[in-house]
């Protein structure tokens, strides 16, 4: 940039003042795209429902959480609803598959309650599988027994 301007020194002072104007151009056009996209493409929305070990069962307050949550969504059917389940190790690959696809469908049923067409619900059952939190602490096998409920934009 430093050689560019000092290129335009030398040279006439009106050259100088476009390649400036076509910069400022350049980037105010940038920063109306980068806002238009930040308007016009709205992130993943996302909620966890926890399970205790061994257990697909969720309890009435996270069932009232996820409830409140879906239903402060404007325009939820302008989303497609995401199930990615998780186990902590224990028990063994073949149980936790099973675990994980108990966990998607207890969720996936109670989001049916609210009158959400299944066919706007895909799983993704990880069992054990890539886990997020590390499976050494108990803490991160508590965090790991969950299903991720992911809310991505349907573009058009």
């Amino acid at each position: 940039m430093e050689k560019i301007e000092e290129v335009c020194k030398t040279t006439s002072g009106i050259l100088r003042i476009n390649y400036m104007t076509m910069i400022h151009k350049f980037i105010f056009i940038l920063m109306i795209a980068c806002a238009y996209d930040a308007v016009s493409q709205p992130e993943e929305i996302r909620m966890s429902i926890y399970f205790g070990g061994g257990s697909y069962y969720i309890d009435s307050v996270q069932t009232e959480e996820l409830f409140h949550w879906l239903d402060s969504i404007p325009s939820l059917d302008k989303y497609e609803i995401h199930l990615i389940s998780h186990t902590d190790p224990i028990g063994g690959k073949q149980y936790n598959e099973w675990l994980s696809q108990m966990r998607s469908e207890a969720v996936k049923e109670l989001i049916t309650q609210k009158e959400i067409p299944e066919h706007k619900i895909s799983i993704k059952d990880w069992g054990l599988d890539n886990a997020v939190y590390s499976n050494r602490s108990r803490q991160g096998m508590r965090m790991n027994r969950r299903v991720d409920v992911i809310l991505f934009p349907l573009v058009f």
